[in-house]
């Protein structure tokens, strides 16, 4: 019996990376217009951003998505007195579809999210630091990196790209972004992301939503790669590298705010997370942010 093999059929092909980065920006933060002959997804991690662009001039709020075409002019500068985590990832991709994407900010899903997450680790494995330098020409490749993580790569971009462009077509709008994954996880993963700065404690969680402590711990774990506690103390944590890049409080006073109980124990937690005191994280941002003036 002879097989007939068919081809795939192609839709959206990124066909070459120019970057990919995580800025964490001081309040002060812009840049002058710029177009590249790449297109260039901008990704608001916390906070907000002003754009200024051909397509869209206004401001990216977290969760939000914008994608510049191809030699599309744009300037960005940080809006509102904050201070936002920024994911830009450039990359060549001749697909029609992406045009309404300069012009439309995005909310992206849960599932869009964790596939957003994929690309920057996979980045990560790939690409050699700094990954919050500005106008990086050319991000150095490592000399080794692990089997395949090149090709993951792109075919995590394309799947990001492809579950845009088809919700936009079978929706017409981005308004359902629910998780279609663990519910309880998900109702215990909104309310953390509300209450992070308060006391919570596994009795509470169960309490709450009516559950378990091992069906918290397994099922949360599973869905986020982390305990509740490991969650928490991140987001406790990106939070509090935030307002130290608005440069209005002092180690103290953000420490209280996001909900450690000490400074010590803040300044301990921070290390454990960047590898850095919070004062010497702020050296580094304003050096790095100074360099590219």
């Amino acid at each position: 019996m002879q097989y007939i093999l068919k081809d795939f059929e192609i839709a959206v092909s990124v066909e070459r990376i120019a970057n990919i980065h995580y800025f964490e920006f001081t309040d002060e933060y812009k840049t002058h217009s710029d177009a590249h002959d790449f297109c260039e997804l901008v990704y608001i991690d916390k906070g907000a951003l002003a754009i200024d662009s051909e397509g869209f001039q206004g401001t990216l709020s977290d969760g939000q998505i914008l994608i510049h075409r191809a030699n599309e002019a744009h300037s960005l500068s940080c809006a509102g007195g904050l201070a936002p985590g920024v994911i830009i990832i450039g990359f060549s991709c001749d697909c029609a579809a992406l045009a309404p994407f300069s012009s439309e900010p995005t909310v992206l899903s849960v599932k869009e999210k964790r596939l957003l997450s994929e690309i920057l680790k996979d980045g990560m494995s790939v690409y050699m630091p700094p990954y919050d330098m500005p106008n990086t020409a050319d991000m150095k490749k490592r000399d080794s990196y692990p089997f395949g993580a090149d090709q993951l790569l792109k075919n995590h971009l394309e799947e990001l790209l492809i579950s845009l462009i088809r919700r936009k077509k079978e929706e017409g709008s981005f308004l359902d972004v629910s998780d279609s994954g663990n519910t309880v996880v998900s109702h215990i993963t909104q309310y953390i992301n509300e209450h992070f700065t308060e006391r919570i404690t596994l009795d509470s969680l169960c309490f709450l939503f009516a559950t378990n402590k091992t069906t918290v711990c397994r099922e949360f774990k599973q869905e986020h790669g982390k305990t509740v506690l490991e969650y928490v103390n991140a987001l406790k944590i990106k939070e509090a590298k935030r307002l130290l890049r608005l440069q209005k409080y002092s180690a103290t006073e953000v420490a209280e705010m996001v909900g450690f109980s000490s400074l010590h124990y803040f300044s301990r937690a921070f290390k454990a997370v960047t590898g850095n005191s919070p004062k010497k994280y702020m050296e580094t941002i304003l050096s790095r942010l100074e360099e590219q003036k």
